[in-house]
């Protein structure tokens, strides 16, 4: 058996120390837009929408414990990747209010760049520019 996806797209839920933070970030910085607001057992989720995906930035009640900053830190999920088309104006804007780069804008290979940024929480966020 596999599993049949039911829409071409994947949601993602980040559990988030400071929640107007990373609402800052993802939707004032990145411009995703924020479609929902839903209590949920453990806290409040806020779904926030890019193209048919949706980033589900979760403020709990009790903040669990943070993990270790970075790509090869730690074992699990490690990077979320957006597909852009305007990675000038998404990098410059970063770099203007002084996001960290984990990785500065680079050409991967002919056709294709990437760069990587963190979250207030430490968390990579990738975006990736075909031509």
């Amino acid at each position: 058996m596999t599993i049949i996806a039911g829409k071409n797209a994947i949601d993602l839920g980040i559990v988030v120390k400071d929640i107007e933070a990373s609402l800052i970030f993802y939707c004032d910085v990145l411009g995703l837009k924020k479609v929902q607001e839903m209590p949920l057992w453990i806290g409040t989720m806020h779904r926030l929408a890019f193209g048919d995906s949706f980033i589900k930035l979760i403020d709990p009640k009790e903040a669990p414990p943070a993990t270790t900053k970075g790509l090869a830190s730690s074992l699990g999920f490690r990077y979320l990747t957006l597909q852009i088309s305007n990675m000038d104006e998404v990098t410059d804007k970063c770099k203007k209010l002084h996001i960290p780069f984990e990785i500065e804008k680079t050409e991967l290979m002919p056709g294709v760049t990437i760069a990587m940024v963190n979250d207030p929480d430490g968390n990579t966020v990738e975006f990736v520019q075909r031509d």
